[in-house]
């Protein structure tokens, strides 16, 4: 009798994004129907954000994703996610070494458990575990009502 070996093609999801810059002015990410300006110049630092910035509005993207996301699996409801994101960027080489967020959950549902929700934003955010290879991220989740 054939042994019969089941191949188990994994899950790949492929992205594109463009960008343009144009010499002392703003720079423009171009992704979907979005265009979403960024500073190159010094002339912009205080008006448009930088890319360790941008960095980490990735991450706290992934992390209120993941918010909408387990709330359906994990049959919470909330109002409301608020996030505040902090690093460290070290200078030799340039490169961010510490990630600390702080993530309010504004729900008034017995069912939202905020330590699960914690470990599944942790196991599986894309972005999350993409930065977790690169330096150290903590955070902590507070539910407010």
């Amino acid at each position: 009798m054939k042994s019969m070996t089941k191949l188990i093609t994994p899950f790949i999801m492929n992205y594109h994004i463009s960008a343009t810059s144009y010499s002392n002015q703003a720079a423009s990410l171009h992704i979907n129907e979005s265009n979403i300006k960024f500073g190159t110049t010094s002339n912009k630092s205080e008006t448009l954000p930088n890319p360790a910035e941008l960095f980490l509005g990735s991450f706290a993207a992934c992390i209120l994703k993941n918010v909408e996301r387990f709330s359906g699996m994990m049959k919470f409801n909330y109002e409301k996610a608020a996030l505040s994101v902090n690093a460290t960027r070290l200078e030799n080489p340039p490169r961010m070494e510490n990630l600390v967020y702080e993530l309010t959950i504004h729900s008034q549902d017995e069912k939202l458990n905020t330590q699960l929700l914690k470990k599944n934003i942790e196991k599986f955010g894309t972005i999350y575990n993409t930065i977790k290879l690169s330096c150290s991220i903590s955070g902590i989740i507070n539910k407010s009502v």
